[in-house]
């Protein structure tokens, strides 16, 4: 089986790079590789929905260009498409004076991304937007929007099987081996030979990146996000999305209440290091993956440095009481018996061999392969404008 370009990854942003590339080069004989046996099975499918404004991003990075791009791209492809979708709006909320200042930062880098209609708010107009609330001050940004990216993720591929693209599932790349000019993609079951790989492999992009790139410095590190949700009946104390003032030295948002697309409100997430690399649950554990979490320098710096911070989020974990404690910090009317269990979702996120949590997006290339090695949230909202990028990166090799 010959083809121009393989894409490893059926996820939100292996499926928009394929749409983009078959967009911008119908011609090209292009081939999707996933492993599971449908398409967006774990962080396209784990997450809690939310369309992304581009609000925490620092001005001229990746995520920063991605997401404002990604976010008009996506509005547009639904209302095209008729994909249902909420632009309901969310607060960031300040609950101490500590936090203001790194409010008022939110909202300067927030007018610098281009965002429109921005609104500082303090104590009493926060009630205006959310009732229950306890802050001292905040921001209103009205583009934050609630949908289903499995829906979306299921549109991208039948746009791409109209426009001749294929995918194969239950693939999971074993092997690429090199040779003359080219490359096999070895499977369990086949072999797929192309001119260029382009990894979106996600929670394993690091393993796929090393079958053509040795001397890759960095290792994804997953990261599990629990949720509760609120029953139905407390349900009315959360109207939209509410949000705390995130800590600036982690990737993460800290734990939050966001009102779901098909209904109901989920409470979270927390930050936990997955025991493997699909871990959705505490008991859910693979010895071989969590000792290679362990054992990578840029892991043990990050924990050294932060280990209260982790600790804190492993106690969260396992007592419901702690959640609901840090939750009642925006929220002081919720109760332990107002939530019941939900889902988890697991993050892929790269740290290099120093220490740091790559905050932005990565790509890197290689002589047969384009790696997108770092793509966590808002990778959905940013979905089409990542292909963009990835499809110009690949379609150079060919012009």
């Amino acid at each position: 089986m010959k083809y121009d370009i393989i894409i490893i990854g059926g996820g939100i942003v292996g499926l928009a790079t394929a749409l983009k590339i078959k967009r911008d080069s119908p011609s090209l004989k292009l081939a999707i590789l996933e492993k599971e046996k449908s398409i967006a099975n774990h962080q396209t499918g784990h997450n809690s929905g939310v369309i992304h404004s581009g609000l925490y991003y620092k001005p001229g990075s990746m995520k920063a260009l991605n997401c404002i791009s990604g976010y008009n791209q996506m509005i547009a492809f639904c209302e095209e498409e008729n994909i249902p979708f909420d632009l309901c709006g969310k607060i960031v909320v300040a609950t101490s004076k500590e936090e203001i200042p790194l409010l008022n930062n939110l909202f300067e880098r927030g007018n610098q991304n281009g965002l429109e209609n921005l609104k500082k708010i303090g104590k009493d107009e926060l009630k205006e937007y959310e009732p229950h609330v306890n802050g001292l001050e905040g921001i209103h940004v009205p583009q934050t929007g609630i949908i289903d990216y499995k829906v979306v993720a299921r549109k991208y591929l039948e746009k791409i099987k109209e426009q001749g693209g294929e995918i194969f599932l239950g693939e999971t790349v074993k092997d690429i081996a090199e040779q003359n000019g080219s490359c096999t993609v070895i499977t369990k079951g086949n072999s797929f030979q192309t001119k260029l790989v382009v990894n979106c492999a996600g929670l394993y992009s690091d393993r796929v990146a090393r079958m053509t790139e040795e001397k890759l410095n960095l290792k994804i590190i997953p990261f599990r996000g629990e949720y509760y949700k609120i029953k139905k009946e407390k349900s009315h104390l959360v109207k939209d999305l509410i949000y705390p003032v995130p800590n600036p030295a982690f990737p993460f948002l800290g734990v939050h209440f966001t009102r779901m697309i098909d209904g109901g409100i989920e409470a979270g997430p927390n930050a936990v290091l997955a025991f493997r690399r699909e871990g959705y649950t505490k008991s859910d554990i693979h010895l071989g993956e969590l000792l290679e979490s362990l054992a990578w320098p840029g892991f043990q710096k990050v924990a050294w440095k932060y280990w209260q911070t982790g600790f804190g989020e492993m106690y969260r974990s396992f007592s419901k009481a702690a959640f609901t404690k840090a939750l009642q910090k925006l929220l002081p009317e919720i109760q332990k018996e107002d939530l019941e269990a939900g889902g988890a979702g697991v993050r892929a996120q790269a740290c290099d061999r120093n220490g740091g949590l790559i905050d932005d997006f990565l790509i890197l290339e290689d002589k047969f392969a384009v790696n997108v090695c770092n793509a966590p949230s808002p990778a959905a909202t940013s979905s089409l404008a990542i292909g963009d990028t990835v499809s110009q990166i690949a379609l150079k090799r060919f012009n």
